[in-house]
């Protein structure tokens, strides 16, 4: 019993209070600051620093590749995605908040500023093939994007270190 006690100490599901969901919400956030539009970050600094034209021109082909796909998903399936989406947000955000679900409340808090992230992508994906950015204007409009990125995840690590910290000392006082 005691082996057991130990594995679901390791995989609480008090969300908030679990070491793991942490080091998932800066892992999240860091890797969705460092894939922009689906292309590396360091990418786009060698692509401006380089003196040559071939990590410039593999950088504009990787950002064309990743706005093609991003628009084509958003064209064929965004009308049925966004349904989808918006009955399973709604339901984590009904589960969490309404019925007082840790753990709903821990995923929801994870997954609506992803979504943010996630419409935001699909707006810089049209601006970038409607005005047919490319060069250092290209750079730019990443370098923006990435900066709305890490805007919405710090005020979501905010927000969620703050709620995190209202449900534990609400856990200790009511537990």
């Amino acid at each position: 019993m005691d082996w057991y006690d130990n594995v679901f100490e390791l995989i609480d599901m008090r969300s908030f209070s679990n070491l793991w969901y942490w080091i998932a919400l800066a892992v999240t956030w860091s890797s969705a600051s460092h894939w922009v539009l689906g292309v590396p970050w360091d990418m786009a600094i060698r692509a401006r620093k380089s003196e040559s034209d071939a990590p410039m021109r593999d950088f504009q082909d990787l950002v064309r590749v990743n706005t093609n796909r991003i628009l084509y998903v958003a064209r064929e399936s965004g009308l049925l995605l966004a349904g989808l989406v918006a009955f399973a947000v709604t339901s984590v955000a009904l589960m969490g908040f309404v019925y007082d679900s840790e753990f709903a409340q821990a995923i929801f808090l994870l997954g609506f500023p992803l979504l943010l992230v996630a419409m935001l992508s699909v707006r810089t994906a049209h601006i970038i093939q409607d005005q047919a950015l490319a060069g250092e204007a290209l750079v730019k409009r990443i370098q923006r994007h990435r900066l709305h990125i890490q805007l919405i995840g710090m005020a979501s690590i905010f927000v969620t270190a703050m709620w995190g910290m209202y449900q534990n000392m609400n856990a200790n006082v009511l537990g």
